[in-house]
């Protein structure tokens, strides 16, 4: 037996008979790049007082892994048709494992975000090579399974990041949320090189390289002002990077539909079935990783898990999600795809209504239903619309295919963490300040706690400390005066711990209001693109048809 496997897999003239074994490696890949950003969220507390990190400074460590992992996607895509997905995927595992070494080694929040940002750039070829490897492995009548487990990976990976950081970190420090990537990415190279066949397009002309750097400019732009605006307001850099994109997305429009081979043929987006299933994703993430940056600190900081306790209580969000990948297997052949995507997105839009219902006094068990709700739609709906984005490209372009899907993904996920979070940010500050109002605090503290939810139980504790040691004074000297210092002091503490906490909780009820209402919206705007099951049955004959006369061109 060959220790490398080194026949293409188009070049085989039956299914490839380690195939399932092939998605498992695959499957590892995506695991590791996804579990990179959910796992930060828990290791973010222990590295920001370890680098002393600004909240700017730790908006764009999480931030310097997206912009090149959004921008860069579909021109690697295209890259990795024409030469090599499986090249594509091995060099993403290499250097997507280098940043990782690098990010554990850093001290400074420069070193951690340019190592993040080396991490993105790998992580860009991965993403849709392993889409695109998958694709052209399976053979067409067992593809609809095979990304259901993809998206099945995609959403356990949203619970284990924070799960293996929060184990890791009760032991070792935050650099060990970088190194536990290194032997993962080294055995899913050896397991890529041994077990995924190579493959790349057929038939490949000239890579439109105008098209892929107008790609890069836009899009990397539009998740800066994504981030930029939402997060530290609509000033020069904001306004400009929107500027930028809108022109560059407006100049990559009229260079793709003049050239005669495009990166991405932007005529798809005509067909309602593949912009229907776009925009179904880029919701589905809006909310997922909104919902998932603030729930996780209020797991950590209003009820007081720690790292690993709130890694386990995230668990039932993956395991709904492996559910609902699994029925979504079964029912979409039987009830079609609109019906089911259409079902996921009002069961999101319910998870983030119940959402609101977050208060003061919630106890985890008030998170429990929401969470499996909106894992559990996820796993519905997001399967068929993958399935659905992969089948509008040839054999030629699964790469490119696979970098839309993870495209919308991405834009979805930074526009929900980036606006919901932006939202809880203004409405805990607002709330926090009239929770305070006549108290005696300091503008200086309330400047401080309105910072975060973090920096708002710090300054509850330092007036907790000075309430112990006038009251350490006062037993010392028997002073009445200090001990009723003392004990009023302590009193402002326990009341500002409890405006920190009900002030956040207000905020992540009105932001999953705000997220329950696009979701709505997007719910009536996907149901209206879908095409119903037979209009969907004549589209996908349609889409082969065009399929097969591009690949004979």
């Amino acid at each position: 037996m060959r220790l490398v496997m080194n026949e293409p897999v188009e070049q085989m003239d039956r299914p490839y008979g380690r195939r399932w074994w092939a998605l498992l490696v695959l499957c590892l890949s995506l695991l590791i790049i996804l579990m990179a950003n959910t796992a930060l969220t828990v290791a973010a507390p222990d590295m920001t007082q370890d680098l002393g990190l600004s909240s700017a400074d730790l908006q764009w460590v999480f931030d310097g892994y997206t912009v090149p992992y959004a921008a860069l996607m579909l021109l690697l895509g295209a890259i990795g048709d024409k030469y090599s997905r499986r090249g594509a995927l091995v060099l993403g595992l290499v250097v997507f494992g280098g940043g990782s070494v690098a990010g554990s080694l850093v001290g400074s929040a420069t070193g951690v975000i340019a190592a993040r940002a080396v991490m993105g750039v790998g992580a860009a070829l991965i993403m849709p090579a392993t889409l695109s490897l998958l694709a052209a492995t399976f053979p067409r009548k067992e593809r609809t399974r095979a990304i259901t487990l993809w998206t099945a990976t995609a959403g356990f990976a949203i619970a284990a990041g924070p799960l293996v950081a929060g184990a890791l970190l009760e032991n070792h420090g935050w650099s060990s949320t970088f190194l536990i990537n290194v032997p993962v990415a080294a055995a899913a190279v050896v397991a890529a090189l041994v077990l995924v066949p190579p493959s790349k397009a057929k038939i490949r002309g000239r890579i439109d390289y105008v098209g892929g750097l107008l790609s890069i400019v836009w899009i990397g732009t539009l998740v800066y002002m994504i981030i930029e605006g939402p997060q530290f307001g609509w000033g020069v850099k904001a306004i400009t990077a929107a500027v930028v994109a809108g022109t560059g997305l407006v100049a990559f429009i009229l260079w793709e539909l003049r050239h005669p081979l495009p990166l991405l043929d932007v005529r798809r987006f005509a067909d309602r079935r593949f912009a229907g299933s776009n925009l179904a994703v880029a919701l589905f993430f809006v909310a997922v990783f909104g919902a998932f940056v603030y729930l996780t600190q209020h797991l950590q900081f209003v009820l007081g898990y720690d790292a690993l306790g709130t890694g386990l209580r995230m668990l039932p969000l993956a395991a709904a999600v492996s559910v609902g990948s699994v029925l979504t297997g079964y029912l979409t052949p039987r009830v079609g795809m609109k019906i089911m995507v259409t079902t996921g997105m009002v069961g999101a839009t319910t998870a983030m209504a119940l959402l609101t219902r977050i208060d003061a006094g919630s106890s985890y068990g008030d998170l429990v239903a929401p969470l499996i709700l909106l894992g559990f739609s996820v796993g519905l709906a997001l399967s068929p619309s993958t399935d659905a984005i992969m089948g509008s490209f040839p054999e030629s372009q699964l790469g490119v295919g696979g970098a839309v899907n993870d495209t919308s993904l991405e834009l979805g996920g930074s526009l929900g963490i980036a606006l919901l979070g932006s939202l809880l940010g203004t409405s805990y500050s607002s709330h926090l300040a009239d929770a305070t109002y006549g108290s005696g605090l300091p503008a200086s503290a309330l400047e401080a706690a309105q910072g975060s939810v973090g920096a708002g139980y710090q300054v509850a504790a330092a007036i907790g400390d000075q309430a112990q040691q006038l009251a350490a004074q006062a037993a010392q000297t028997d002073n009445a005066q200090l001990k009723a210092q003392a004990g009023q002091l302590a009193q402002g503490a326990r009341q500002m711990a409890d405006a920190v906490g009900s002030s956040f909780a207000d905020g992540v009820a009105h932001a999953s209001l705000v997220g329950a209402v696009i979701l709505a919206v997007g719910t009536v705007l996907v149901a209206a693109l879908l095409p119903g099951r037979k209009g969907a049955q004549t589209a996908e004959k349609q889409e082969e048809k065009e399929l097969v006369d591009s690949e004979a061109r």
